[in-house]
């Protein structure tokens, strides 16, 4: 009983939030207009700054651990390349392919790594080394996915191109780099700018869990139902199952295990059906994912968590 009250207090908060955001949407509190500048905020402002802080603060020389880095890149090519690999042999309709093969691998890392390790842990730990380490590879593969998926293929290098810059411009990126020097330098924010990202930084997680659960249409994106259940088991389960067998074995545990648990099995970010929209992909079945994995993430994360609890990795 224990271990599923911890793991039931550590996820249950979260999507509390997001339901909020659903309500508040309900009842006409958040508007479409608000909920849009709220994303573009928390993606172009907040999140970078959340991102800055906890890098700059983290002592890469004392905390920085190969390994972890090492695991969390490595696991996050295998899972792009061994998806759209399967995917594009079996799957029979070929407009389907990047949609799903995105879909089934990318997470919504850097919104609930923070968010869940936070919760547990009270500080963003390791959260921060794992969104350095998979982010980056989350956007680029993701748009290299898209572009040869297309419809006709039309886009060619010149999308490639574009997408490139547009990763190399990355909000969250570009944070990430920034906080970069002042935690290999060592070099300490004064209190006042300090105080000013914090009130900045933590805005992030909140705001961006009230956002995501506006989005929130229920049935209404579920519109194509086989491929929407296999990429959401893909995502919540089997990739899960067969990645964190690995992390034990290579004597992950505490903040590092959960940091990974999220880079695996968290759902599917918003992200991935805008981009799938914008680069004439099946926007239907992405927004169907991300629907999908955010509504039965609130039982398997919990599963997860309540399994490593038992077994003291966490």
């Amino acid at each position: 009983m224990d271990s599923f009250l911890f793991s039931l207090n550590a996820t249950a908060p979260v999507f509390l939030v997001m339901v909020l955001g659903y309500i508040l949407k309900q009842i006409g509190m958040f508007t479409e207009q608000f909920c849009s500048v709220a994303d573009r905020y928390v993606f172009k402002v907040a999140l970078p700054v959340l991102l800055f802080r906890d890098i700059a603060q983290t002592n890469l020389y004392a905390d920085f651990d190969p390994a972890f880095v090492g695991y969390c890149a490595g696991v996050t090519c295998v899972m792009f390349l061994g998806v759209w690999f399967l995917t594009a042999r079996l799957m029979r309709d070929k407009r389907m392919v990047g949609a799903f093969a995105q879909g089934a691998v990318r997470s919504s890392a850097a919104v609930l790594g923070i968010a869940f390790v936070e919760n547990i842990y009270g500080s963003a730990g390791l959260a921060p080394l794992m969104i350095v380490s998979a982010v980056p590879l989350f956007n680029i593969f993701s748009v290299v996915i898209l572009t040869f998926s297309a419809d006709g293929g039309a886009q060619g290098n010149g999308a490639v191109k574009r997408a490139c810059i547009n990763v190399l411009k990355n909000p969250i990126i570009l944070g990430i780099l920034a906080g970069l020097p002042f935690s290999m330098l060592r070099i300490e924010i004064p209190t006042i700018p300090l105080k000013v990202v914090d009130s900045v930084a933590s805005m992030a997680t909140p705001l961006a869990l009230l956002v995501v659960g506006a989005g929130f249409e229920g049935a209404k994106a579920l519109a194509k139902l086989r491929p929407t259940i296999a990429a959401s088991a893909i995502k919540l389960v089997a990739l899960p199952a067969a990645f964190l067998p690995l992390a034990v074995r290579c004597g992950f545990s505490g903040a590092e295990m959960v940091a990974i648990l999220v880079m695996l099995g968290s759902p599917t970010t918003v992200t991935s059906y805008i981009m799938a929209k914008n680069m004439n992909n099946d926007s239907a079945l992405a927004s169907s994912i991300v629907v999908l994995t955010t509504l039965v993430s609130a039982i398997t994360l919990t599963g997860w968590i309540f399994l490593l609890r038992v077994f003291q990795l966490i």
